[in-house]
């Protein structure tokens, strides 16, 4: 038997590599004789460098930048020939921000502004930049300004301030400093930037912002893109909202939109890979409505799909109906909460839970016989 085990993170606990070792150790304490492929994958949150490093190799540049609460960090990015691949939650990432410290009236995207320009100045002619898992609603206002627009104070604050914006942003030096850049956003995320449906309303609360900053936020998004964009053409294009409105600040350098799962699914050969298996397994920490909008699992189950493959699902929770997830080409589902007994012991005990959860799963398939989704 040929298995392709193609999971992303599980967030908090497991990294995408890995969640897919620890499916292969579990399966392979069954069936000694399986064969693997392990393709850990990244949607452009994070992991998203480390992913496209194994993949397509190159030489990964390390940086260091300004972190979400102005501190210094250390980030790297991946140059592949003239590309240069950035992954902004190494600058801006939730886990850089301890949980008692959430604040994204606060949090900046200082670095991945930091981060595009060291990779201009290592020759980079295309700069793709993985938007996921950012602790910022700033807009991209902090990654403009470290590029140069003005007014920088009043920009590289955070999302609050940008509520008290009281005249014109000058985007010309940002745009001269990435002239000649081809900027590309990777990210599976529809969201535009302001409203019901925008950075603030959507993702604000999983950043520490209660009701009454989200509103504050959005409205502050809202004098923000009244600055930079008056006619009104960038800020609902789908996707502007991504890691806090990073997506808008990259359009309004010249940059585009595209799927960060395509892309990385390209990368990685998944299509090619699956044509050849008996079985596709992704999974991520959380398998609910949104990954059936685009995110990775659904982009491998399409692909399993494509040449008639069977695709399951291990999830830390799986908050998603069968016939949900059938319609979407999977064909089983796997909640490692339901398996471990707790959420406590798939957090604690993430690698080895997931091993015996694969280990359940292979005696069940290898029987011959694809059980109902637990």
């Amino acid at each position: 038997m040929r298995i392709v085990i193609a999971p992303d993170k599980f967030a908090g606990t497991l990294s995408a590599v890995e969640a897919a070792h620890a499916v292969a150790d579990g399966w392979r304490s069954v069936d000694p004789t399986v064969e693997t492929d392990l393709v850990p994958l990244s949607d452009g949150g994070p992991g998203f460098v480390e992913v496209l490093h194994a993949a397509l190799g190159g030489r990964t540049v390390p940086a260091t930048v300004t972190g979400p609460l102005g501190e210094t960090v250390g980030a790297e990015f991946l140059l592949v020939g003239d590309t240069a691949y950035v992954e902004s939650a190494q600058a801006c990432g939730l886990h850089l921000v301890p949980a008692d410290r959430r604040d994204p009236a606060r949090t900046t995207s200082r670095g991945v502004g930091e981060l595009i320009a060291a990779a201009a100045d290592a020759g980079a002619a295309t700069v793709v930049v993985g938007l996921g898992g950012s602790s910022t609603n700033d807009g991209g206002a902090g990654m403009l300004a470290a590029l140069g627009a003005a007014p920088g104070d009043a920009l590289g604050g955070g999302g609050g301030p940008l509520g008290g914006l009281d005249g014109p942003v000058d985007l010309a030096p940002a745009r001269a400093a990435t002239a000649g850049l081809r900027l590309v956003a990777a990210t599976d995320v529809d969201n535009p930037l302001l409203g019901v449906h925008g950075a603030s309303a959507v993702f604000g609360p999983q950043k520490g912002a209660d009701p009454d900053l989200v509103q504050r936020l959005d409205a502050a998004l809202t004098a923000f893109a009244d600055a930079t964009d008056p006619g009104g053409d960038l800020r609902g294009v789908p996707g502007a909202g991504a890691a806090g409105g990073l997506g808008y600040a990259l359009l309004l350098l010249g940059g585009a939109v595209e799927s960060g799962v395509a892309r990385v699914l390209a990368a990685v050969g998944l299509d090619g890979l699956a044509a050849g298996a008996d079985l596709v397994i992704t999974g991520e920490g959380s398998f609910d409505s949104q990954s059936l909008r685009g995110k990775l699992p659904h982009g491998v189950a399409r692909t399993a799909a494509a040449h008639g493959v069977p695709c399951v699902v291990t999830a830390g929770v799986v908050a998603v109906g069968r016939a949900e997830a059938a319609a979407a080409g999977i064909t089983e589902t796997y909640s490692l909460v339901e398996s471990a007994g707790s959420s406590e012991a798939a957090l604690t005990r993430s690698a080895e839970e997931l091993r015996r959860l694969a280990s359940a799963v292979a005696r069940r398939w290898s029987a011959g016989s694809a059980p109902a989704s637990t």
